[in-house]
């Protein structure tokens, strides 16, 4: 393995369209929601760990969550998990594992992943991160992945290629980036995957540490400037201090909207292997296996009847008998249990909302 090549997992989200299941003591990244026998955060892990060093894999996670990483994670040393105060989105998270980086490799080529997407095929999976660290290592460039879409899909953000077979730098399948697109709605996703121009957008990335730390400097300055303060710091006793000082008065903003909506040297990975970022039952749904009338149950004691295209969720030792439902997700979490039309689960997260005003944090 090249010693140059880092890995960044972002693990600090709360997973909110997966509530009841998904809790802010426990997020979906720690949950085995796939019935692997492992987490979604343990299965991203090993993941990276068969393309980049283990030691040179860092996670950036909210500071409730460090220790839970270390038990699930026990190869992982402290200094590998960045434990951040507050949730500040992805550009800050970014920026302090560049300067963590920046003390121990200053010629770092860098993949950033979330913690909690599937990937159907690994091998795939890997032969792109190899190709894409490759890439970056030897051009000033930032690098996005797409993937092919299957389906006019409304849960996911859009990358329009250039249709300038000129600017095709290496093969097809890497390509100029021409724009984002946020979710669009059904008719325009529609458009979008008639075109044969749009992708969708993973939200991993790959860059060098020159490259990216000279984005953030033209783009995010004062993001920049607030974890360069500290290099003096990072990897020693004194990090967490100044890393709970400087939080405070970092910008709320995402690596997209902050950078890679901005530069120009942008290009696209165009792939396909498997991919879902899980965000909704739904989704998570769309992979499980099935039974004769589209059911996707979990748990050893259900009886459903009458019932179609159901995810059902329930611990084994929940005996539920579900009669009449079609296209539901039934869901039950220690003293929590939501019914709720599949169509309607983008409302999951005002059920939350809602919840939390009328009860407080005791069932968020």
């Amino acid at each position: 393995m090249d010693k140059k090549n880092y890995c960044i997992i972002m693990a600090g989200g709360i997973g909110s369209r997966f509530w009841p299941l998904s809790r802010t003591k426990k997020p979906k990244q720690f949950l085995d929601i796939l019935g692997t026998g492992k987490s979604l955060i343990q299965q991203t892990f090993e993941r990276f760990s068969n393309i980049v060093p283990k030691e040179n894999i860092l996670i950036v996670t909210n500071e409730e969550y460090g220790e839970m990483i270390l038990q699930q994670l026990p190869g992982l040393k402290e200094h590998q998990v960045l434990l951040e105060p507050m949730r500040r989105n992805t550009a800050p998270c970014i920026a302090y594992a560049n300067h963590k980086i920046q003390k121990l490799e200053p010629e770092a080529n860098i993949v950033v992943a979330p913690s909690d997407h599937l990937i159907l095929k690994e091998k795939e999976f890997l032969d792109v991160v190899k190709k894409g660290l490759d890439f970056v290592a030897n051009d000033d460039v930032l690098l996005t992945l797409g993937i092919q879409p299957s389906r006019p899909e409304t849960g996911y953000g859009y990358i329009q290629i250039t249709g300038d077979k000129d600017s095709v730098v290496v093969n097809e399948s890497l390509r100029k980036v021409k724009t984002f697109t946020e979710k669009p709605d059904l008719k325009m996703a529609k458009v979008f995957l008639e075109s044969g121009d749009f992708y969708w957008n993973a939200g991993i990335f790959f860059w060098s540490l020159k490259s990216i730390n000279a984005a953030f400097e033209k783009y995010l300055s004062e993001v920049n400037a607030l974890f360069k303060e500290g290099a003096g710091v990072y990897n020693t006793p004194g990090e967490q201090e100044f890393i709970a000082g400087t939080y405070p008065n970092c910008r709320n903003i995402s690596i997209d909207y902050g950078i890679m909506e901005k530069a120009e040297n942008v290009h696209v990975l165009c792939a396909d292997f498997g991919w879902s970022d899980l965000g909704t039952w739904g989704s998570l749904y769309d992979m499980l296996g099935k039974d004769k009338n589209k059911n996707s149950i979990q748990g050893k004691n259900v009886f459903a009847y009458d019932s179609e295209k159901c995810l059902i969720n329930l611990p084994d030792n929940k005996l539920a008998v579900i009669q009449g439902l079609d296209d539901y997700i039934v869901v039950d979490s220690d003293n929590i249990l939501l019914i709720c039309k599949k169509e309607d689960e983008q409302k999951i997260k005002q059920f939350v909302n809602d919840v939390k005003l009328e009860k407080g944090d005791k069932y968020i």
